[in-house]
């Protein structure tokens, strides 16, 4: 039996378009990759003559493969790569046509050739055949054998590169996990054995909840802020909410600021939902976190993710909820290329897949509350979740006033008499400053010389435990200098101070006393998640930190919150410093009263303790704080009135910066309803790159700040920050 048939690859396997062939494929397998490599060809006619029963030993013909296209019918799409290859923020315009043998769904990851490389690439849509095409298309080179990627995330993908002007290849890159295409080692299924009995236990809320609940439940606004004060149990609220979609079948999102959170958060949930709950952080090895995304996209039962930012990304097929705790911190906002506000992204996809999106904390964004309020969109929770729960002593110290530091300079005698009175009660006391290192200038006492990074130009900062200066912009490290490198004088201070020295002198005014510092300059060992459980049974008496120890901990036994300097962040030049400081001084006052322990202590150390700030934060008052802040937004057109945008431009010298972005500004200046700041250096002016300066574009219309972006977009060297929820 003679039979023409046809050759194709597929997924790195050879079939025949006569399925009886298959079996002789296999037979010359290695003929056929031959060809595929010498003519770069998927597609092959040959004639094989066949014996009458496969069963009996085949009759090899003579072979004749020719590379062939035009007799098979193919399909084609486009496809999202994930490699950039033009600078255009247009979405439509970052697709690329491919063709295949094979139907493909949306969403479907494949590996593309894009130049001289095989990248990976995501299924747009189906297109019609072009019609003459000027380029020619090439074919998809394979298709992964995993579920195509839920709609909502290529919505979102799309919604992201037109919103924030972001090349969509960028984008895509946020959606997929590194290493892809690497064969991992099977891991164990952990979630492989869920049914609704183990998630029946009861969830307790007090009336307050209660009420609460009812009230996001009649918002018709998918996205809600929930406005609870510290220790008012939100998180009940989260587990209730989860539960309630968990029932239908249908998965949560929980996202943390901090991978420092996950712990505590993780027990509450696993509790409840047991063999459920997923955790995503950076902390997480490539292998580990590929093998949780594939676990993810192929699960159709509901589960629990809990992580950062990036779990938002989570490929879930059955997605009903999702939940932002400590919803105010800077840390939901990427500001790294690709930049984005999983706030905004958040709300993006509740809307487009019709689900609920809680904004949950106790200090809310400037913006987002008055976006509530405007949408009717806002829930409040102002009681405490425990009835034990008690108002903490404030004790306010100034810094001025040398008669309260009699026995150390860093800390006042009140504080350092709280502290002792802890210890022999074996309850725990946090101290806050908001520094990491040792001191942060380095000078000659004799000739003034200070120690700035070579790359930056920024003061470095001493690191007493390995005596050596870092740069905590670029990461720069070098020796501290036994003598002046100007006068040769042997006369080096260091001034200020942050956590490590913080550290040191705690030591020596209590010396038994267990310390832990917990800040960015921790090690895995001696990290927050690590020693959760110590910190939680009272292992560890004093706690020293930075903005890290602020977000959301419950600690049993915290009796004493001492803050080293108040004041810190209220004079930096930025329209949200002083809101980021309210932020900060509610949080950390709010770790103590939380109705554990029948006596609670605050001690606030300030140079300006007449500042509004300090005493809003002092009091828990966010409705005065929120007036004292939008009447400035509203009057210096920031957001909430206002839109931002921050465009900069980097060069080597500073005679060639100055140059350029006084002719961008020029490019500018016709715009209607945009207003333009002078150009001006960057706070960080010099690095390693050259000399920054940017211009500031306001606008109460987004989309005409958007049109200002696009009209100056191929300008050289240009780049640019849409909706900057800092300017420094």
């Amino acid at each position: 039996m003679c039979l023409k048939i046809w050759i194709f690859r597929k997924n790195h396997q050879y079939l025949s378009s006569n399925p009886r062939c298959n079996e002789y494929i296999q037979h010359v397998y290695l003929t056929f990759c031959f060809f595929h490599l010498v003519y770069q060809k998927s597609v092959f006619l040959t004639t094989i003559t066949l014996s009458d029963s496969l069963k009996n030993p085949i009759i090899f013909p003579s072979i004749f493969l020719i590379p062939h296209y035009d007799k098979i019918t193919s399909m084609y799409y486009q496809v999202i790569p994930t490699k950039i290859f033009r600078q255009d923020a247009s979405s439509l315009k970052s697709l690329l046509t491919y063709s295949s043998t094979e139907k493909l769904e949306p969403g479907q990851i494949v590996l593309v050739p894009l130049g001289k490389s095989i990248i990976p690439g995501i299924i747009y849509h189906s297109i019609t055949p072009p019609q003459s095409p000027s380029f020619k298309i090439k074919s998809i080179y394979s298709v992964l054998s995993l579920p195509p990627l839920p709609s909502f995330l290529l919505k979102a993908a799309f919604w992201l590169s037109d919103y924030y002007l972001t090349p969509l290849p960028a984008i895509a890159n946020l959606l997929l996990p590194k290493g892809i295409t690497k064969k991992r080692r099977k891991k164990e299924e952990s979630h492989s054995s869920i049914s609704l009995t183990d998630h029946q236990k009861t969830i307790p809320l007090n009336s307050f909840q209660k009420a609460a609940l009812k009230s996001l439940q009649q918002i018709t606004s998918k996205t809600k802020l929930l406005h609870g004060v510290t220790g008012s149990g939100k998180t009940n609220l989260y587990l209730t909410l989860a539960m309630e979609q968990f029932q239908k079948q249908l998965s949560s999102i929980i996202l943390v600021p901090e991978i420092s959170l996950t712990s505590q958060l993780v027990q509450q949930f696993q509790f409840y939902f047991p063999n459920s709950v997923i955790t995503i952080h950076s902390k997480q090895t490539e292998a580990t976190r590929h093998q949780i995304w594939q676990e993810v996209i192929k699960n159709t039962k509901p589960l629990i993710i809990i992580g950062p930012r990036s779990a938002l990304f989570s490929p879930l097929q059955n997605l009903g909820l999702i939940i932002i705790d400590e919803a105010h911190d800077p840390a939901y906002y990427q500001d790294n290329p690709p930049r984005y506000s999983t706030l905004r992204l958040a709300s993006f996809i509740a809307n487009t897949k019709n689900i609920c999106c809680v904004y949950g904390t106790a200090t809310p964004l400037i913006e987002d509350f008055y976006l509530a309020q405007k949408n009717y969109a806002y829930v409040s929770l102002s009681q405490k979740a425990k009835d034990t729960a008690i108002k903490p002593k404030l004790h306010l110290i100034d810094l001025r006033d040398p008669t309260s530091f009699s026995q150390n300079r860093y800390f006042s005698d009140p504080l350092i008499k709280k502290i002792a009175q802890n210890l022999e009660r074996h309850q725990q006391t946090l101290i806050f400053h908001n520094r990491r290192g040792s001191a942060p200038l380095t000078i000659c006492d004799q000739c003034g010389w200070q120690a700035l990074c070579p790359n930056c130009l920024l003061p470095l900062t001493l690191h007493s435990d390995n005596f050596n200066l870092t740069c905590h912009t670029c990461g720069h490290i070098e020796p501290v200098p036994k003598i002046c490198p100007i006068c040769h004088h042997s006369s080096i201070i260091h001034k200020g101070f942050g956590t490590k020295l913080l550290e040191s002198e705690l030591h020596k005014l209590f010396r038994s006393a267990h310390i832990a510092r917990f800040d960015a300059d921790n090690t895995t060992e001696t990290s927050l998640n690590h020693l959760y459980t110590k910190i939680q049974d009272g292992s560890i008496d004093i706690l020293i930190g930075t903005q890290l120890l602020t977000k959301g901990l419950d600690l049993p036994r915290l009796a004493t919150v001492g803050i080293v300097q108040a004041d810190s962040g209220l004079s930096l030049p930025d329209y949200s410093s002083e809101e980021r400081s309210f932020h900060l001084l509610t949080q950390v006052i709010g770790r103590v009263g939380r109705g554990h322990l029948n006596e609670a202590s605050v001690f606030i150390q300030t140079y300006q303790p007449d500042h509004p700030i300090i005493h809003f934060s002092m009091q828990n008052d966010y409705n005065n704080a929120y007036q004292y802040l939008i009447k400035k937004r509203q009057l210096a057109h920031f957001p909430p009135y206002y839109h931002l945008a921050k465009l900069y431009i980097t060069q080597k010298t500073e005679q060639t910066t100055i140059r350029k972005v006084r002719e961008l500004y020029t490019l500018l200046r016709p715009l209607n309803d945009v207003y333009l700041s002078a150009p001006t250096p960057a706070f960080h002016e010099f690095s390693t790159n050259g000399y920054t300066w940017q211009i500031i574009l306001k606008s109460s219309s987004r989309q005409k700040l958007i049109s200002a972006v696009k009209s100056v977009y191929s300008f050289p060297n240009l780049k640019y920050i849409l909706d900057p929820p800092s300017l420094l």
